[in-house]
């Protein structure tokens, strides 16, 4: 299958961009993103480009695709709630309406987070925008739609986050995670994991729409 990847240069990302890159059942990987990934493999194709609110310029570039991993946001340290809409719903709802336009026959994956508030009304200001885009989401006309909400994730193969604050708390924790990972399998995830577990959910589909920890875990 041939898939699309956005935030491949983020944590979750570079773990998923390194799956499907050995996973001999996809034959063509797609990033979209506004800074390269620095990678190169026979199966990678990438499209700089820098407004990802505005894609006509790429758009012959995202055609006959299977699915689409979308792992691009933004943390919301530090940011107001209009920032970080900007981010996490305008860019992706951009995104998803160009893909769902030019080919409703494909699986969109979407990297949310545990927390998420599906109500849209909670006084969590991150969570509300994120239940916001989940909604939204899962009302277009996508062959499937599927809502990660991961915990704690676990970087492994040299999986390295962007955001200063959680590459502080991997260096100060790191050490204790893979034992996290071992006492609580249910509650934490690795980067190939998820990659995996995408995979899956493009290959297969699953039960839910809205998958929390336990089913990312079964996965």
């Amino acid at each position: 299958m041939n898939v699309l990847i956005l935030g491949a240069s983020g944590m979750v990302g570079q773990g998923v961009l390194r799956e499907c890159l050995l996973d001999d059942g996809v034959a063509r990987v797609v990033t979209l993103g506004r800074t390269p990934t620095q990678q190169s493999h026979p199966k990678l194709r990438e499209i700089v480009h820098a407004d990802l609110l505005h894609l006509a310029p790429v758009e012959d570039q995202l055609r006959d695709l299977d699915a689409c991993f979308y792992c691009l946001g933004a943390s919301a340290v530090g940011l107001s709630e209009a920032e970080y809409t900007r981010i996490n719903y305008d860019i992706t709802l951009a995104v998803a309406e160009t893909l769902v336009r030019l080919d409703p026959d494909i699986t969109f994956v979407y990297v949310s987070g545990t927390g998420t508030d599906s109500t849209e009304r909670g006084r969590t200001m991150w969570a509300r925008v994120k239940g916001r885009t989940e909604n939204a989401l899962l009302r277009l006309p996508f062959r499937a739609a599927y809502m990660l909400r991961p915990g704690v994730i676990v970087p492994m193969h040299g999986v390295k986050s962007k955001t200063r604050l959680y590459r502080i708390f991997y260096s100060l924790l790191g050490p204790l995670l893979p034992a996290l990972k071992a006492a609580f399998p249910r509650s934490v995830i690795t980067t190939e994991q998820m990659g995996r577990a995408m995979l899956r959910l493009a290959r297969s589909g699953y039960s839910k729409h809205v998958l929390e920890m336990a089913d990312l875990a079964s996965l």
